[in-house]
């Protein structure tokens, strides 16, 4: 489940592939941009902002959201990729690699400025050198009665949580995904509970946030299902929560630890 952390963590594996290289080939596999060529340019920098990677060569940004299945990869010259080659979306080569974007759920072509109205709507990022816990906070007091669980996937509210993060940090703050924030306590607590946990798995190969990096241990409630709660047993419940223009997903609670509003 690509989230924030995990965009970070690719930025940070394609920064010493890419950055300051000469692109050697350039191959956009989607129709509108077919004839774009950005063979010659030098690629300036990789970055992630919230979900979104951004690599920047020349006036143009190669703007990409890995939505559900979308990954990039780096290959030597000449090595078999590991995923169908219908798949890829993008394939650019410097000298002595070849990076290749597979199942990508956005991929653009833009300019700089362009790509900053793109991602104007985001909120403040947890992983960003400009995260401001302030405004995030603020931003989700904005809305007192909407559903804490809807609040957190809003990226206009906080860029980088997905269903994984809001899960968990619903758990950790004892309150059922459905509670409206303003039942939930200080905003800013939230807003600090959700940069930690994102830190937390920067660098990571494995997303944790139980601090246990096992099997059926690695999260508290996400994807857990039937299986009893590692603070008191209880058996862990799972629904969907969704609402006017919020897509239904799917929440995991523990009825002990997350009572349920009678609201």
């Amino acid at each position: 489940m690509p989230e924030g952390d995990t965009v970070h963590n690719l930025a940070a594996r394609l920064r010493p592939v890419l950055e300051g290289e000469v692109l050697t080939a350039c191959d956009i596999r989607v129709p509108r941009y077919a004839a774009v060529d950005l063979t010659g340019r030098t690629v300036g920098s990789v970055t992630a902002r919230g979900k979104h990677l951004l690599i920047n060569a020349g006036n143009a940004v190669i703007h990409s959201h890995l939505k559900m299945e979308g990954e990039w990869h780096v290959y030597r010259p000449g090595e078999r990729w590991r995923r169908p080659a219908h798949t890829a979306r993008a394939v650019l080569a410097v000298d002595g690699a070849q990076v290749v974007g597979f199942s990508l759920g956005t991929l653009e072509i833009l300019t700089p400025a362009e790509a900053d109205g793109a991602l104007a709507h985001l909120g403040p990022d947890p992983l960003g050198p400009d995260w401001d816990a302030d405004r995030a906070a603020a931003n989700l007091a904005a809305a007192p009665g909407r559903p804490v669980g809807l609040a957190l996937l809003d990226q206009t509210v906080l860029a980088g949580v997905g269903n994984v993060y809001r899960n968990e940090l619903c758990f950790l703050r004892g309150a059922h995904p459905a509670t409206p924030v303003g039942e939930c306590g200080d905003p800013l607590t939230w807003a600090d509970g959700a940069a930690r946990l994102l830190r937390a798995n920067l660098g990571r190969t494995r997303r944790v946030t139980t601090g246990v990096d096992r099997n059926g241990m690695r999260a508290f409630v996400y994807d857990r299902a039937r299986r009893p709660c590692l603070r008191c047993g209880t058996a862990i419940v799972a629904g969907a929560l969704g609402g006017a223009g919020d897509a239904e997903r799917a929440i995991w609670w523990c009825p002990r630890c997350q009572p349920q509003s009678a609201n």
